[in-house]
């Protein structure tokens, strides 16, 4: 969609969230941000309100499905939703050993229960205006496994397949829908790796990507292509080849 005037941006307090509420921010955009460290959070709205953009924010877990239902169909009734990107989301590794239970249903909790409760309360209204767009955050992660975050790469692929799904379902409803796919961007998330991280990305560089796929209605924004091409390769490649790769990369902490 070109130029949304009404955004919501979860996970908006760091990252990749924070950079694109500071990329849309403009006069006459109003900026809906959600996140779960209030200072951080404050910060991010007050540089987009000094960008001209009106900014509304709320302390909410994406993964608390009522009170994410009760903030955005609010805030959907004030000022229709034009564009929603559910950025909010966790990593962690298994540090070489096994991944926990709790770990493991902590981040499907929010990579992917929050990524529902994003959408799904904004739906109808977009339906029944038949207009808006829908970004997920999904990543290049999500197309084949790898050894060190099960998790976390399970989580991405849901939310990958789960957008590629929900774009046909609603292309007929004048709702687009949107897979974004990052590699290796620099973040708070990201600055814990202890490994090499190939073709890492300036955080304002990958949301101007983001931006820019998204003003096109691209179904899938995934960047850095030569870091996208290596995962495709991988996905592709026979199991057996590809296993024997992996158990020699290093494990995410």
């Amino acid at each position: 969609m070109r130029d949304p005037r009404s955004i919501v941006i979860t996970g908006a307090s760091s990252g990749i969230g924070e950079e694109l509420a500071r990329a849309y921010a403009a006069p006459g955009v109003a900026l809906a941000l959600s996140g779960r460290d209030s200072a951080r959070l404050e910060a991010v709205a007050e540089r987009c309100r000094a960008a001209g953009a009106a900014v509304e924010t709320a302390l909410v877990d994406a993964a608390d499905r009522a009170a994410m239902a009760e903030w955005l169909s609010a805030l959907d009734a004030r000022a229709p939703v034009d564009l929603v990107i559910a950025n909010a989301g966790i990593s962690a590794g298994t540090g070489g050993g096994v991944e926990s239970a709790e770990q493991a249903r902590r981040i499907f909790q929010v990579n992917v229960d929050g990524v529902l409760n994003s959408v799904h309360p904004l739906l109808p209204g977009m339906q029944a205006r038949r207009r808006g767009q829908i970004a997920l955050m999904a990543s290049l992660a999500g197309f084949r496994g790898m050894p060190g975050a099960p998790a976390y790469c399970a989580s991405k692929a849901a939310v990958r397949v789960y957008g590629e799904s929900l774009r046909g379902d609603l292309a007929g409803q004048g709702i687009g829908v949107t897979v974004i796919c990052p590699g290796f961007v620099k973040s708070r998330m990201t600055a814990v790796n202890r490994f090499p991280m190939p073709f890492l990305m300036e955080t304002d560089r990958a949301a101007q990507v983001i931006k820019s796929g998204l003003a096109r209605n691209k179904a899938r924004i995934a960047f850095p292509w030569p870091m996208a091409a290596a995962v495709w390769l991988l996905a592709a490649l026979p199991v057996g080849l590809t296993d024997v790769l992996l158990r020699q990369a290093p494990r995410k902490g």
